[in-house]
């Protein structure tokens, strides 16, 4: 019986556990459905707030043209 649970520490368990942490690895490895929606938000976002700093920057070019050199 020692025999046999040496044998299943030595060579099943680590060969379990290196599949299991494999497969685990796997699946957290591609993106969730939650967070390619918060990245499509954040890309929204980001994509308003370049929009309204051309806006500011075109508006600021035509009432003061020196405010880049400042």
């Amino acid at each position: 019986m020692e025999v046999v649970a040496i044998l299943f520490m030595v060579v099943v368990a680590p060969i379990w556990m290196f599949l299991h942490y494999t497969t685990k690895w796997k699946s957290t490895k591609t993106i969730s459905n939650e967070d390619e929606k918060i990245l499509g938000e954040l890309w929204e976002s980001a994509e308003r707030i370049e929009s309204r700093l051309n806006n500011v920057e075109r508006i600021l070019d035509t009432e003061a043209p020196e405010w880049r050199k400042k």
